[in-house]
C-alpha cells in the first residue's frame, strides 16, 4: 500500500518536482482543454497549467490568501517517489466542503486504488467534495461516491452530495499565463519550426474539440439529470 501524506504547508522541493513531472505527463486528464499530444499546441498547455499547479503548490504557504490542500501518495518500496496527488481547494464558509483541483496517478501505479485512496483521506477531512472530469470519467468517480450534479464547460460537475455547496471556493488568477513571456516564446518556437499553417491549424482542431466537449459534457449531463 501506498504511503499517503498530508500537507498544508510548503512540503519538500523533490516532491513538488515529482508533483510537476506529474502534471506534465498527464495533461490531457487533468487539464479541462484535454488536448491530445497530436495537437501542436500541446507543449504550450503542458507549460501552462505545469505553471498552474506549481502557483498553487506555492500557495500552500498561505500568502495568496487562497486555501490550498495537498494529499501525497508515496511508493511503499521507495519512499521518496511520488506516485499520485490530489490538490484540493477547502470552501470558505461551509467547513464541511472543498473542490478538487488537481490529481493524477503515475502510469505504473494506476488500478492499484492509489486515487481511492487519497480520495478517502481527502473526504476524511472535507465529505462534501466537488470535482469536474470528462465524460469518460464519469462512472469511475460514480465508484467513489460522486454524483453528476452538473456540467461546468467541458466536463461534468461531481459530487459527494446531491447539490453544490454554499460556500466560495478561492482561486489563483492563472489567466495571465497563458499570455506570459514564456508561453509566446514556446508558441513562437512551434511557429518556426512547423509554419503558421500548421499552427493555425492546430488552433482550429483545439477550437473544434473544446466545442465537442462542451457539447458532450452538457448532452451527457442533461440526460443523466433528466433520468434521475
Amino acid at each position: 500500500m501506498p504511503q499517503i501524506h498530508h500537507f498544508n504547508s510548503p512540503c519538500p522541493e523533490s516532491v513538488n518536482s515529482q508533483i510537476l513531472q506529474l502534471v506534465v505527463d498527464n495533461l490531457t486528464d487533468i487539464s479541462a482543454v484535454g488536448l491530445p499530444p497530436s495537437n501542436l499546441l500541446y507543449n504550450v498547455y503542458q507549460y501552462a497549467i505545469g505553471y498552474e499547479v506549481h502557483l498553487y503548490l506555492e500557495a500552500l504557504n498561505a500568502s495568496t490568501g487562497v486555501a490550498v490542500e495537498l494529499i501525497v501518495a508515496m511508493d511503499d518500496d521507495d519512499p521518496q517517489k511520488v506516485i499520485g496527488f490530489l490538490l484540493y481547494l477547502p470552501v470558505k464558509g461551509d467547513a464541511q466542503a472543498c473542490g478538487v483541483a488537481y490529481m493524477a496517478v503515475e502510469a505504473g501505479h494506476r488500478r492499484q486504488g492509489v486515487a481511492r485512496l487519497m480520495v478517502q483521506q481527502m473526504l476524511a477531512r472535507y465529505p462534501h467534495a466537488e470535482l469536474t472530469c470528462a465524460v469518460a470519467k464519469v462512472a469511475y468517480f460514480e465508484a467513489m461516491d460522486f454524483q453528476v450534479v452538473g456540467a461546468r464547460a467541458t466536463q461534468v460537475l461531481m459530487s459527494t452530495r446531491d447539490h453544490r455547496s454554499g460556500g466560495l471556493m478561492g482561486l489563483l488568477d492563472t489567466a495571465p499565463i497563458y499570455s506570459s513571456l514564456e508561453v509566446r516564446q514556446i508558441h513562437t518556437y512551434l511557429l518556426q519550426k512547423h509554419g503558421k499553417r500548421a499552427m493555425i491549424d492546430a488552433e482550429k482542431q483545439r477550437d473544434r474539440h473544446l466545442d465537442q466537449l462542451t457539447r458532450k459534457a452538457g448532452e451527457f449531463v442533461r440526460g443523466r439529470l433528466s433520468l434521475d
